[in-house]
């Protein structure tokens, strides 16, 4: 089985950039991610209208963009139904820029995840203290901020950990709102 992957991010900035498009890889990423957690249909194709709405005042995206974006889409559709509950965050990695630009990149998919998961719409649903907990954590993250002044290798490292915690608050999330994919082999009871 051949795993899906994004290209690099770099490469993905020039083709969001490429398309006059004022969104970055992980403000895309984030937003759909953010969708799939709040509960957004597996099959509803609706997520594009959404997406052209909130990046580029409902218009379309062109074609290599809008690739780009159903890619993200199918891994994170993927990681989410998968067994191995794996959710890659699409940020830049280590080698292609500094702790700093990893940084503003997670916030930008922080805030892109709380606002796909406010499209898809939690007003009227309770949620559970875990899920509140959860997406308070993600708001207070995206406060984050890295200390220039201080040791780089220790805040890279303490980056990490912050993209772990990310990483399950998400999970936290869609475990409780995300929708399921449908279960054929699942004996339905009448009554």
């Amino acid at each position: 089985m051949t795993e899906t992957r994004l290209p690099a991010y770099a490469k993905t900035v020039e083709a969001l950039t490429a398309d006059s498009l004022a969104v970055s890889p992980a403000e895309m990423h984030g937003l759909i991610a953010g969708m799939l957690s709040g509960g957004l249909e597996l099959e509803d194709g609706s997520w594009l209208t959404m997406l052209y709405d909130y990046t580029h005042q409902g218009m379309g995206w062109p074609t290599e963009s809008k690739t780009l974006a159903m890619q993200s889409y199918h891994l994170l559709k993927s990681q989410f139904t998968g067994n191995d509950l794996d959710l890659d965050i699409y940020i830049p990695d280590d080698e292609q820029s500094g702790v700093v630009a990893r940084a503003e990149a997670l916030v930008e998919w922080i805030n892109a995840f709380l606002a796909g998961v406010g499209l898809i719409g939690t007003r009227g649903r309770t949620l559970s203290k875990d899920v509140t907990e959860a997406l308070t954590d993600l708001k207070e993250v995206a406060q984050l901020g890295i200390d220039e002044d201080g040791d780089m290798q220790e805040q890279a490292e303490l980056l990490e950990q912050v993209v772990e915690h990310v990483r399950v608050c998400c999970m936290v999330v869609h475990a409780e709102l995300g929708a399921r994919p449908d279960n054929d082999d699942t004996p339905k009871t009448l009554h």
